[in-house]
């Protein structure tokens, strides 16, 4: 009998981990679709960036310098 009581104690410990889990995981703040500080600082980084290498790209393909 010990043996059924350690399952239905890891079974109730199971449960209560699953029941926080769900519970505590509905952060509206960690919400997939909200946006990270800094990301219009970055995202115009990274447009300058590709502008700046689309530049050199045709710049080094370019027939005007040969």
């Amino acid at each position: 009998m010990r043996r059924g009581s350690r399952r239905a104690a890891a079974a109730v410990t199971l449960a209560a981990l699953a029941a926080l889990t769900t519970g505590c995981g509905h952060d509206d703040a960690a919400t997939p679709s909200s946006t990270p500080s800094g990301y219009a600082d970055m995202k115009q980084k990274v447009d300058a960036a590709e502008s700046a290498a689309a530049a050199a790209d045709r710049d080094a393909t370019s027939d005007a310098d040969r």
